[in-house]
């Protein structure tokens, strides 16, 4: 991620353990974007925004604690983190329940998962995709 290219937009919101935060979660990705006149692949960002909250509400939240939602839009990429502070590295894994982060793989042009302290932040990025005319 080079934010130097280009001035860096950055919002951010603290939510509270519980499940009606991933609809807040959701109502702050989507004002976020609408100020920053992101509208391509917004909606598709916002599926994304659910499913990582729901992630770290059900795996990722210790009781008593609560989760980060962090946007950054540069250089025509919107990128989503969902911070949280429980233990353990997000992965897609066979056999699992549930297929939050098959959507965020299928939907986003990248996604990952990188260590903190304490926890982790689940990330996805949504690049400007050029149309091209043919002649």
């Amino acid at each position: 991620m080079n934010l130097h290219t280009q001035a860096a937009l950055l919002n951010e919101r603290l939510y509270l353990r519980a499940p009606q935060t991933v609809a807040a979660a959701r109502q702050f990705t989507r004002d976020t974007l609408h100020a920053w006149g992101v509208d391509r692949r917004a909606d598709d960002m916002l599926l994304c925004v659910s499913e990582l909250a729901t992630n770290a509400l059900r795996h990722g939240v210790p009781r008593g604690r609560g989760y980060l939602v962090r946007l950054l839009h540069y250089d025509g990429t919107v990128r989503v983190e969902v911070h949280d502070s429980g233990p353990g590295l997000s992965r897609i894994v066979d056999g699992e329940p549930g297929r939050g982060l098959l959507i965020v793989e299928a939907l986003a042009d990248a996604w990952g998962a990188v260590p903190r302290a304490p926890g982790k932040a689940v990330w996805c990025e949504f690049r400007r995709r050029w149309r091209v005319t043919p002649n």
